[in-house]
């Protein structure tokens, strides 16, 4: 298990937590749950407020590459891929690259060069064979669910992963950062300390790599 920051080639994004916390309520929570249109493409409040390709994943792509020494024709899967941008990428890597996702909406208006490659599917319960793939990763995708559904989750990405895996997982480790996380949070379920996570990692017998995300 190593604690590896693979997106660090994305600038931070700033996030204007006083604009979200006031416009937060059940409803815009509720909304932003669904993973739909608003979600995506709506307001800021619900979620990205516009997911566009914009290119910001082919340095994640490299690093993905070379942390886990694949090669030409590697197979990947990206668990929570929206819509494919990643698996774009990874694809013009020469990676054998795929994704599953909850979201209908997403797939729907996925990248057109990656449509084919994207499959609806739930982490808790991905329907590839064991060892199907040479590494599987997941973004800010697990913390979505309940904490029984996060341990089953990293079960199963481990499962068919042959144990080349990586998570981002929503945490905080001071009172200031959890208090921001509460602020703007919109879907995560499980969320927690790193201490608080590395017991769900125990319990799940997760052997692979992680990073946290942090408001």
């Amino acid at each position: 298990m190593v604690k590896v920051n693979l997106l660090r080639s994305i600038p931070k994004s700033n996030r204007k937590v006083k604009n979200r916390l006031n416009k937060k309520n059940k409803s815009v929570i509720k909304i932003s749950k669904k993973f739909g249109a608003k979600y995506f493409d709506g307001e800021r409040k619900y979620g990205y407020g516009g997911y566009k390709y914009d290119g910001r994943w082919q340095g994640v792509a490299k690093d993905i590459i070379k942390h886990f020494n694949l090669k030409k024709g590697s197979k990947v899967l990206d668990v929570g891929c929206a819509k494919g941008y990643l698996v774009r990428d990874l694809l013009d890597q020469g990676i054998d690259a795929y994704g599953i996702d909850i979201s209908r909406y997403a797939l729907e208006n996925a990248d057109k060069k990656v449509k084919n490659r994207l499959f609806y599917g739930n982490a808790k319960k991905i329907n590839f064979k064991n060892n199907f793939f040479d590494a599987a990763i997941s973004i800010n995708c697990i913390h979505n669910l309940k904490k029984k559904y996060c341990i089953m989750a990293l079960k199963e990405i481990q499962r068919v992963s042959k144990g080349k895996c990586f998570v981002q997982i929503d945490s905080y480790e001071t009172a200031k950062e959890k208090r921001l996380f509460l602020d703007w949070v919109l879907t995560a379920e499980t969320h927690g300390s790193p201490e608080e996570w590395y017991k769900i990692f125990n319990k799940a017998e997760y052997k692979g790599d992680w990073y946290w995300t942090k408001v």
